[in-house]
């Protein structure tokens, strides 16, 4: 609902009002920072409650298509493939979790890879139609064939000692895109048309950078793929292993297919990669990405689709909203920590957007490409890595999404106490981090030079900085230490421990909970404005009046009080809280009344008080029903009646000697609420002086 006297809506220089695009866009997209109503709290609660509404609309819509995207499934179909190619041992008792040579690899390929890609026969031995070929535990159909790709280094790449030259001749340097081998190799000569021996690039292959335990290897290599056919492919194996494909210089050899499940419509994108590190052996590692590449087969699906037109839909309308408030504010707009959020989280929406729609026309494409020519490899790793930053990217945006939630409900002293508190304390945790990280740094690279050649924890940098924080928590591994170094190892312990555990850790809790006390108390002194529940709660009261409820007249509970059995009596603050929460008053109500007659701040209204206050009270209400008579039905709230006053004193002829009955309530109220903060706070001066008299008499 558009205010009157909108900023949007006329130009305050010339009095003029705005075109009707612009009074449109200032209907529709009427914020706090697109109007001025700093100086009006009840204002910016009910600009701030429309936000909110429409917000959490936004939220409800995005929470949707998140859930909508994942489900359990896709945990145990990881969980099936995961246990059938990692944990499947070979008669030897080789997996691919044990592989740590050259040999384990061929005996885990020719073994445990084999039996479990292609599912010849039931589990009776009898043999399955050929039509049900290609499917792994009957149930999920390969795309394509397997593929088989290697990456070498180039001899010599690295120098040998000259003491050694006459010892070692040729030396293979770690893996490294400048080192990588792109020239022929082995049988190149012998066989031509053999891709296992002829170099290809990334952009050939359609590859893509992959991240192993040990380097980021490129897409290109040395590639072989399998066939449809277990046997056919076992002879591939056995060629590959008789004319010794993984030699000196082999770096890093990836398996890579992709299966696809059409019970519960999900693809695993499957990639195993061991690693032949310049030190000898072979290090294993994988990744299964599960996606939803195909995104509207079922009804639910349809559900979804409609639930993302209407997403792209409220952020085009927020990205409107973000311009017309950078308009208004200019560079300010960039100083409030909200804003910076709305931003990354468009940013993220508009990210997720594009990528879905490039994932849905690229799908399409594979999978008519693939239809084509079934015996042929399916690149699926690229969209299945993207797929997975994809559901990261919408992850963060659900996340976002909640966290911004507090920028509508940060209206009372409970709401603002956490904020307060950290802005509060934030130059002392700024150099509290600074002398933190430097004690915890020092201890990092200590431990990593102490044990990192000893202790898998403390093996790199990075698992030495982790390996602390985990010992901060509790999570340890104190034998390995001693093992590793007998006496400074629980040195090193003890020092940390102490250090960082028992003196940096509690200076941290101690400049939060200081700070904390001291916000808390402050906010105890404070008068609440007006918050949300209470425009809520007048909200409430307006449809209840109108649907012919009973009328809820807060004068009449006032004189009830004042005329019935505390009446020429003595009324204490606790009597009068008490007889009025009965009522349903809540206590900012009470205090706000309580506060603006009692006179002498004695938390006592006297019969004098009392009678001044029930001669202000059947005036206002009288005044009220005059009022109300006046407005007929269709009479506005309070903050419009207010906006309208204010918009008739700015055109001409709109003002005049004679005062409105409008006007005059208008005026009441913000009296009101400027007396009662002055009345608390020369309530709070007199206590303290009280207590600052009795100190000096004792």
């Amino acid at each position: 609902m558009a205010d009157k006297d909108d900023d949007i809506n006329i130009d305050k220089d010339t009095g003029k009002k705005d075109s009707p695009l612009r009074r449109l866009l200032g209907t529709i997209w009427n914020t706090r920072y697109t109007s001025d109503v700093k100086e009006d709290q009840e204002l910016l609660v009910q600009r701030t409650f429309r936000e909110l509404v429409i917000y959490v609309l936004f939220l409800i819509f995005v929470c949707i298509i998140a859930f909508g995207m994942s489900s359990t499934n896709m945990y145990y179909y990881t969980k099936v493939m995961m246990d059938l190619f990692l944990e499947v041992k070979s008669p030897e008792g080789i997996s691919f979790r044990t592989i740590s040579s050259v040999d384990d690899f061929w005996k885990f390929a020719k073994g445990p890879l084999l039996n479990s890609l292609y599912w010849e026969k039931w589990y009776n031995n009898e043999p399955l139609p050929a039509s049900t070929f290609g499917y792994i535990y009957y149930e999920n159909k390969l795309l394509g064939v397997p593929r088989l790709r290697q990456l070498r280094v180039s001899t010599n790449s690295c120098t040998v000692n000259e003491e050694f030259e006459t010892f070692i001749t040729d030396c293979y340097a770690m893996y490294s895109k400048d080192d990588e081998d792109t020239s022929d190799f082995g049988r190149a000569a012998q066989e031509p048309n053999e891709t296992a021996w002829k170099y290809q690039s990334q952009d050939t292959l359609k590859g893509f950078m992959y991240w192993g335990k040990i380097h980021l290897y490129s897409g290109g290599g040395y590639i072989k793929d399998l066939h449809i056919n277990k046997e056919t492919s076992n002879q591939i194996i056995n060629q590959l292993i008789d004319k010794l494909w993984i030699q000196r210089g082999a770096r890093a050899v990836f398996i890579s297919f992709t299966v696809y499940n059409a019970n519960i419509n999900l693809f695993c994108v499957i990639t195993l990669l061991v690693e032949f590190p310049a030190t000898g052996g072979a290090i294993p590692s994988w990744t299964f990405h599960t996606v939803k590449l195909i995104r509207y087969v079922t009804t639910f699906d349809m559900f979804i689709l409609g639930c993302e037109v209407v997403f792209v839909i409220f952020v085009l309308y927020y990205i409107i909203e973000e311009i017309m408030e950078i308009s208004f504010t200019g560079y300010r707009y960039f100083l409030d920590f909200w804003n910076i959020l709305d931003v990354v989280l468009l940013f993220v929406a508009i990210v997720c957007i594009t990528f879905n729609v490039y994932r849905s026309l690229t799908i399409m494409s594979k999978l008519q490409e693939l239809l084509s020519n079934p015996l042929q490899y399916a690149p699926f790793e690229n969209i299945g890595f993207w797929e997975v930053r994809f559901n990261n990217a919408v992850a963060i945006t659900v996340f976002i999404a909640w966290v911004k939630v507090f920028k509508y409900i940060s209206f009372n002293k409970t709401m603002t106490q956490l904020s307060t508190t950290l802005s509060r304390c934030a130059k002392d945790l700024l150099g509290f981090f600074i002398m933190f990280f430097i004690v915890f740094l020092a201890f990092t690279q200590l431990g990593f030079l102490l044990f990192g050649t000893q202790v898998n924890d403390f093996s790199t940098f990075m698992n030495s900085f982790f390996t602390l924080f985990r010992i901060i928590l509790g999570d340890f591994d104190f034998h390995q230490l001693e093992q590793a170094n007998r006496i400074l190892g629980p040195i090193f312990f003890m020092l940390f421990v102490f250090f960082v555990f028992f003196v940096l850790i509690n200076m941290f809790l101690a400049i939060i909970n200081d700070t904390y006390s001291e916000v808390k108390s402050d906010m105890a002194k404070q008068t609440d404005q007006f918050i949300m529940s209470d425009y809520i709660r007048q909200g409430y009261q307006r449809i209840w009046s109108k649907l012919g409820g009973k009328k809820d007249n807060k004068m009449e509970g006032y004189e009830k009080i004042l005329s019935g059995e505390l009446s020429g009596k003595a009324v204490h603050f606790e009597d009068w809280k008490k007889e009025l929460k009965k009522s349903g008053y809540n206590e900012e109500e009470i205090e706000e009344v309580f506060a603006k007659y009692d006179i002498d701040g004695d938390r006592v209204l006297d019969p004098v008080e009392q009678a001044k206050m029930l001669e202000e009270l059947q005036k206002i209400t009288a005044m009220m029903d005059a009022s109300k008579q006046k407005e007929g039905a269709h009479a506005f709230d309070e903050v419009n009646e207010e906006d309208s006053d204010e918009e008739k004193a700015g055109h001409p002829g709109g003002g005049g000697d004679n005062v409105g009955m409008d006007d005059f309530m208008a005026l009441t109220r913000r009296v009101d609420r400027m007396e009662t903060t002055l009345k608390g706070m020369i309530n709070n001066i007199d206590a303290v002086l009280v207590n600052l008299v009795h100190k000096v008499q004792r």
